[in-house]
């Protein structure tokens, strides 16, 4: 069976691709990962024993430059996507493909969407949080320019997150789809994303409440284990004293990254505690020449968080999960998108805390790094690591089998 898996985003949202594609490539598919030309993402796909598809330009460099303000609107960037992103999945559809799974930006569900449909191949939607699925428990996601009319409840919102989805794509979405012997949609929200859709999130850090605006199955985490061993140096610095608190923020530009290097170290040294500095996209770096900041670049989360006091980052959906199953209380500084949801849910959960807001400040992090350094956040944090299911992307790999029986 021939597989492809696409994306377009961060780490974020190509790891659980990979995740799923491990599993599929353990039960004898051929697999193709459709991601951005990064070099992570190539490796990402050739640890799951897959091919990677590099499509469109890097993501790192695409995310850079609108935290800077110079990126293509939103209209630009919807039609690039779409002319990239076209061709390369007709090409793997020309090919040979039994199934496609998509996920991520709205444009690349739809193009991966309508080329299925196109050659006859099976499809299948998948959201990587819950708050992008429509829900009689939650309000849609705002965009910009569009803010949600106050007036309506949850579900008169979804139906006009329909019209709002419609006005924004349909225009580009349907002109694809013409160009390859479609006819338009009047409803591309529920075209493109279905309205049978999967959840590839954990049941305990983040349950869905059955509804009848959509069918979901929630499938568990898509994970990519990670057997590398950490590196010597790191090792060396873990082992000289007490845990470290870790920091980083992934793939998330900060809005100023020396301000941020400032207040994390300072309030980790304001506990007492030494700090594990991951540079990241934010470029974070060393405030001053103490011995007891040490910096890295990418590692093996999985074996590091384990070994940590403390957990501090964006509040992406990998990051959360990854940090939950280690059973280390955490601090989520949330930047975007679905960070304040997952935010939100470590708190409830009581395994640790939400920082107000997007930008730390030594002050706030220092308390919210109190919250986590608490024996009582620990113990929660520990007990509900073991919690966390690991078969998610078996599950979901069981689901691509099945989409052609």
């Amino acid at each position: 069976m021939r597989v492809l898996l696409a994306s377009r985003g961060s780490r974020g949202d190509i790891e659980p691709l990979a995740g799923l594609a491990a599993r599929l490539t353990a039960k004898n598919a051929e697999v193709t990962i459709a991601a951005p030309p990064d070099p992570e993402f190539t490796d990402l796909a050739a640890r799951a024993d897959a091919r990677h598809l590099p499509v469109d330009a890097p993501i790192r460099q695409m995310v850079q430059s609108i935290a800077k303000g110079t990126g293509p609107s939103m209209h630009q960037h919807i039609r690039e996507i779409l002319a990239s992103h076209g061709p390369a999945f007709t090409a793997v559809a020309e090919e040979g493909c039994d199934a496609f799974v998509a996920t991520g930006l709205f444009p690349v569900v739809a193009t991966a969407q309508a080329v299925a449909e196109r050659y006859g191949i099976p499809f299948a939607s998948a959201a990587l949080q819950p708050t992008t699925l429509p829900s009689h428990t939650q309000r849609p996601f705002p965009m910009p320019g569009w803010p949600l009319p106050e007036d309506l409840d949850n579900r008169a919102l979804w139906e006009w997150d329909k019209q709002k989805m419609q006005a924004i794509f349909g225009e580009p979405v349907n002109a694809y789809r013409e160009s390859i012997g479609l006819p338009p949609t009047e409803d591309v929200r529920t075209r493109t994303l279905t309205d049978h859709r999967w959840l590839a999130t954990d049941p305990v850090l983040s349950p869905w409440e059955p509804t009848d605006l959509i069918d979901v199955v929630q499938t568990g985490a898509w994970i990519l284990p990670d057997e590398r061993p950490l590196p010597a140096d790191l090792e060396a610095f873990l082992d000289a004293g007490e845990p470290p608190v870790y920091i980083g923020f992934g793939s998330i530009p900060v809005r100023d990254a020396e301000d941020a290097a400032r207040a994390v170290v300072e309030s980790v040294r304001a506990h007492g505690r030494r700090a594990v500095l991951s540079r990241g996209w934010a470029r974070l770096a060393p405030i001053d020449d103490r011995d007891d900041c040490f910096v890295i670049d990418e590692v093996n989360q999985q074996a590091l968080f384990p070994r940590v006091a403390a957990i501090v980052h964006h509040g992406g959906a990998g990051t959360t999960h990854t940090a939950t199953r280690s059973g280390t209380p955490q601090v989520v500084v949330p930047q975007i998108v679905d960070q304040p949801y997952w935010a939100g849910r470590v708190a409830e959960l009581g395994i640790g805390a939400r920082h107000d807001g997007p930008v730390p400040t030594t002050e706030t992090l220092t308390a919210a790094l109190a919250t986590a350094l608490d024996p009582e956040t620990g113990r929660r944090a520990a007990e509900l690591g073991p919690k966390i299911r690991t078969d998610g992307a078996d599950t979901a790999a069981d689901l691509v089998l099945n989409m052609t029986a």
